[in-house]
């Protein structure tokens, strides 16, 4: 069996109450639509985590929140491995426009209607719905 690897999430909703979502670069799901996030790199927190990866995919600054839930991903790489998703509700600290940075082939701001016509990954919608984190 393969070995799991703690990643995070970002779900990053603005004051108009819209998501931010990029576009992956690298499998799993290249091409997909899904929420910034990544691997927990050693000696870092969950928190700490987000605040990296966010900056990194989108060039923003967020306020991290309260952990919303958890998924697992498979990482489609032939080994089994699992990424372990902890996903967490982050409001922008500023009003800059997200730049796609290294993993992200691009990066938008979403609203409902929006989302629903985006090619998601897998579950990333009701996810969302589940958590009640769906944008307007």
């Amino acid at each position: 069996m393969g070995n799991r690897v703690r990643c995070v999430g970002a779900v990053v909703l603005d004051d108009c109450g819209r998501l931010l979502v990029v576009r992956r670069r690298n499998p799993p799901a290249a091409g997909s639509w899904s929420l910034p996030g990544g691997r927990v790199e050693a000696g870092e927190s969950g928190t700490e985590a987000v605040l990296r990866e966010v900056r990194e995919e989108t060039g923003l600054v967020v306020t991290v929140g309260r952990l919303l839930g958890s998924v697992v991903i498979d990482a489609e790489d032939g080994a089994g491995t699992l990424y372990d998703v902890d996903d967490y509700r982050c409001t922008p600290s500023a009003s800059s426009e997200p730049v796609a940075g290294d993993d992200a082939t691009d990066v938008a701001w979403v609203d409902r209607a929006e989302l629903e016509a985006l090619a998601l990954v897998d579950g990333l919608h009701d996810a969302l719905a589940g958590w009640d984190v769906l944008p307007r």
